[in-house]
């Protein structure tokens, strides 16, 4: 493989890596076996270029158990794109009008998926530097920084703090968003058959299921439920179309734009449905040719181009047929009365429900197996304390719940704070501080990366902002 623009192949090669060098789990590779990279244990990225006597290749070094094809991989980034993103596009054209939420869906997928491709190369690059197959997120972006420009390397030790806190928060956030659905689903149909009560109990009732199902430790005993719930959402969706277009009026009813003050609320709704860097990765470092993720052709952009397509039709139209009466979720548009619709609304509930453990399973390995499980491995009631924890995640994401139960609000809340810096303000950073100072003719790469970190900083701060807003006038 050619060697990399800015790093020169006479330099010496780094000494071997140490006996725990860190990997992500589920990926070995000789003579190493272990997880995450360590701060301790990490060679410094100034000392650590391509080895002048053979380039390495981590492609070539990754032995994953069970790998998938790529059209496996497409598979799997289409079924993680259907959830309650894509039913909230209705609601998000409402902020921004037919024109602007067609071209603004559009243009902002487009940067998502770009910035997925420069995090993947960028995360390449490193791992050829410091000789490992993979890295996760957190160490992807404190590795760029110790070698980016020199202001930006006090900031190196932070960074893994900084990266795990996100994800927790947009998890946690995730794990909201789902209670709050189910909730509003279930009690629309059971309101048409039983005394209305309040949305808050439907939550209450929720609460015992969700740690009893987050006490599931080993995440393969819900892949026989995680199918059949991927199967059921196909319906739901054919579901959904159906009512779309039984009676859709023609476009020239609906605003084609929408006041400038409610645009935030459009991009944290879009970047909440479309940004997926998790999974992205992770789908990346399980594929058995790599190679062919990335390109213009390739899985990432195939997907990307549907999953765009899809947002776009469904927002596009929902907002035809439903208008300013969009909610927060297609499905609570549907009719109450049509057994149907009914249908559909428990289908989407069921989905969402068993996702629910899916999701906590970030932050329960990000703050219980990397940080609270070390703290307290010498007590004798270490299974005891990890339910106590698991506990009170499902406890935490309840209390949140009922206390804003505002579906659109919470979606753009974490789309705004979180996906803005996940996937558009660190991917920008990292590219600056992997290539630094080597950035193309006239800067160009420099001054890109500039641009997609202060559109990426503007959408956190003002679409945090406007949310935040709105929450509290909502309590008030």
């Amino acid at each position: 493989m050619e060697p990399q623009k800015g790093y020169s192949l006479e330099m010496r090669p780094p000494p071997s890596p140490p006996p725990h060098f860190g990997l992500k789990r589920g990926v070995q590779v000789e003579p190493v076996s272990v997880y995450t990279v360590s701060n301790s244990a990490l060679i410094p990225v100034e000392a650590v270029e391509t080895p002048s006597e053979e380039a390495y290749d981590p492609y070539d070094n990754r032995k994953v158990e069970y790998p998938t094809t790529n059209f496996e991989t497409w598979v799997h980034m289409l079924k993680g794109s259907l959830g309650t993103g894509v039913l909230a596009m209705p609601n998000a054209f409402n902020n921004a009008g037919l024109l602007v939420g067609t071209l603004g869906t559009i243009i902002i997928g487009s940067v998502c998926t770009y910035c997925l491709h420069v995090l993947l190369r960028c995360q390449y690059i490193l791992c050829r530097r410091a000789r490992v197959p993979i890295l996760n997120y957190p160490d992807t972006l404190r590795m760029a920084l110790e070698s980016g420009p020199v202001p930006l390397r006090r900031f190196s030790p932070y960074a893994t703090a900084l990266v795990d806190t996100f994800l927790v928060v947009y998890q946690l956030g995730i794990c909201c968003v789902y209670i709050v659905f189910v909730a509003s689903n279930v009690k629309q149909v059971m309101d048409y058959w039983v005394q209305p009560v309040l949305l808050e109990y439907y939550m209450l009732a929720l609460l015992l299921p969700l740690v009893l199902l987050n006490y599931i430790r080993n995440l393969k005993y819900l892949a026989p439920l995680s199918t059949l719930a991927n199967g059921v959402t196909f319906v739901g969706f054919g579901i959904i179309l159906y009512y779309i277009f039984s009676a859709l009026p023609s476009p020239s009813v609906r605003p084609l734009t929408q006041p400038v003050s409610s645009f935030p609320l459009f991009i944290g709704t879009v970047l909440f449905a479309l940004e997926a860097v998790g999974v992205v990765i992770a789908l990346e470092n399980n594929m058995k040719t790599p190679r062919s993720f990335p390109g213009p052709t390739g899985v990432l952009n195939r997907a990307m181009v549907v999953i765009v397509a899809l947002y776009t039709i469904m927002g596009f139209f929902g907002y035809v047929r439903y208008g300013d009466k969009a909610m927060g979720s297609i499905t609570l548009n549907l009719p109450p009365a049509d057994i149907l619709a009914q249908i559909c609304k428990l289908i989407f509930s069921l989905a969402i429900f068993i996702t629910y453990a899916l999701q906590c399973y970030v932050p329960l390995d990000i703050l219980w197996e990397q940080r609270l499980k070390r703290r307290l491995e010498k007590s004798n009631h270490l299974l005891l304390w990890e339910y106590v924890f698991r506990t009170a995640i499902v406890i935490g994401t309840f209390v949140l719940a009922v206390a804003v139960p505002r579906l659109e609000l919470f979606i753009s809340l974490f789309g705004a704070l979180c996906l803005a810096a996940l996937g558009l303000v660190f991917p920008a950073i990292i590219d600056i501080c992997v290539h630094w100072p080597h950035m193309g003719r006239h800067n160009w790469r420099l001054v890109r990366d500039l641009v997609i970190f202060v559109f990426g900083l503007g959408a956190l701060v003002v679409g945090s902002y406007v949310a935040l807003r709105d929450i509290i006038l909502s309590l008030l």
